[in-house]
């Protein structure tokens, strides 16, 4: 048997010298060898994936951090004066917003949320049963959806979630309460579209970061269904500007000042006063909201007015 074994595996390998193509054993070890080739070049195709993931990874930090710094950097080249116009500041706003890439796989969508121009905004693939309300900031006279479209389109891209920007009317044309009004309409909205309390978050900066605490003041006032939560990012919570950061970080803070809020809560409040909850949620009834997650850093003259929030 072991002679005959011998002879047979003899016999196969003068097949495969010779090159007989046809024969059934070579064929077999033919496909064989290019299935192993094929399995190593996968792994080694996705080695070098995973290279370029990382390496991928760490040139969007970079280029995110460069973005950032030009950003701030030209804040700090062109202050804010009390000669520039409204107009002026507003148009600050676009530019800086324009030198903010979009992420690949955005869409956005123009729709009205009743009678408040909003957006659906995604990046990448979402669960389109739950929403991420976004409401931009601007101290209520400058700021909207295109400005902050960049921002929205990355917190989408992370939970995984679709989100919905709104454009509030702005002061000074569109003094309190019109933006509260808007905002509020906005998620009742959401709600008659078919949408749960359950599945919707609500976030905002700056003055949208106090847009989106004062809607859960406004919902609890009107006896309405609360979100699952809020994220508020930087809040301008209290328009009489009474922070002890007001004066504490006004040399480290490259954009808002008193002087500036200031200004901005006067358009905005109009004869309305400062302490009023709706314009202030510093100032309201905070008991029975949802969770609220409040985000702020150490530098800004704003500091106070989320760390007396929370």
């Amino acid at each position: 048997m072991e002679q005959n074994k011998e002879q047979r595996q003899i016999e196969l390998l003068k097949i495969l010298a010779k090159g007989c193509k046809k024969h059934p054993a070579y064929r077999a070890i033919r496909k064989a060898t290019e299935r192993c080739e094929e399995c190593v070049f996968v792994w080694q195709a996705r080695v070098e994936l995973n290279k370029l993931e990382e390496i991928w990874g760490v040139i969007k930090i970079m280029t995110d951090n460069i973005i950032l710094k030009n950003i701030i950097d030209a804040k700090r080249k062109n202050p804010y004066t009390e000669n520039k116009t409204i107009n002026q500041l507003r148009e600050e706003t676009t530019t800086a917003g324009a030198l903010i890439p979009l992420p690949h796989n955005t869409k956005f969508e123009r729709i009205l949320a009743e009678n408040v121009y909003a957006e659906w905004i995604t990046c990448g693939e979402v669960d389109t049963d739950k929403t991420f309300m976004f409401i931009h900031g601007g101290g209520y006279y400058r700021g909207s959806i295109a400005a902050t479209r960049a921002t929205v389109a990355r917190i989408s891209a992370e939970a995984k979630v679709r989100c919905l920007s709104i454009d509030y009317r702005l002061a000074p044309e569109h003094p309190f309460p019109a933006a509260i009004d808007d905002t509020y309409t906005a998620y009742n909205w959401l709600i008659k579209e078919g949408l749960k309390p359950k599945n919707i978050i609500v976030s905002g900066q700056s003055a949208g970061g106090g847009l989106c605490l004062a809607l859960l003041l406004k919902i609890k006032e009107n006896k309405g269904f609360q979100p699952k939560g809020t994220v508020a990012l930087s809040p301008w919570t209290d328009l009489s500007q009474s922070g002890k950061t007001m004066i504490t970080n006004a040399n480290i803070d490259p954009i808002i000042s008193k002087k500036y809020l200031d200004r901005m809560a006067n358009l905005y409040l109009s004869k309305t006063p400062s302490d009023t909850p709706l314009a202030s949620p510093l100032y309201g009834d905070l008991s029975g909201l949802p969770p609220i997650l409040v985000q702020v850093g150490s530098a800004e003259t704003m500091l106070d007015d989320s760390k007396r929030f929370v």
